[in-house]
């Protein structure tokens, strides 16, 4: 049985975007095959559906939001056996440091919707407005999403520390 062509545009789609796209799910689900998974069925769906996906303002958030939807759905499928067993730890993953892997361990410890917000803000750089549109949250719901999550990485991340350092107890700093 022959393989049926991508339409047109899609390859050089893929080619473009499935590095970020994976990336991106791998930050915010913490683990490499996880993330490879939802992509490929994202990108699978986008296939089947390319005459449509390739005239949105941004195929590449329609991937994502698809990606992270099925992730999530794989998630709640899967909660009671991820219970049971012993969080290993994140997979290698090519052109991430380990300040990244760092961040990405801190990350699993949030709310998914939290990890997403956070994730698109400071890592795929998008605005405010625009997390809002790709994941339907009100813009105020977005911001809360990025304060809560921030103020629960300042213990885990610098960046998200209070500018006053503060002594562990029975510490003084000098003045």
């Amino acid at each position: 049985m022959a393989e049926a062509e991508a339409p047109e545009g899609f390859d050089t789609f893929y080619r473009a975007t499935a590095h970020r796209v994976v990336g991106y799910l791998y930050v915010v689900l913490g683990d490499l095959a996880d993330a490879e998974d939802a992509a490929h069925e994202a990108y699978a769906r986008a296939w089947q559906r390319w005459s449509k996906v390739r005239h949105y303002e941004d195929p590449e958030a329609w991937v994502r939001t698809v990606g992270f939807r099925v992730a999530v759905s794989a998630w709640r499928k899967t909660v009671n056996r991820l219970t049971a067993h012993h969080a290993r730890p994140p997979d290698p993953v090519p052109d991430l440091t380990p300040d990244r892997l760092a961040i990405s361990a801190a990350l699993r410890k949030l709310p998914a919707e939290q990890r997403r917000a956070l994730v698109l803000f400071h890592l795929q750089e998008m605005s405010v407005t625009e997390i809002s549109a790709e994941t339907g949250a009100p813009v105020g719901t977005v911001k809360a999403r990025l304060s809560r999550g921030r103020k629960a990485l300042a213990p885990h991340v610098w960046e998200f520390a209070d500018d006053e350092p503060q002594a562990p107890k029975g510490v003084a700093f000098d003045a």
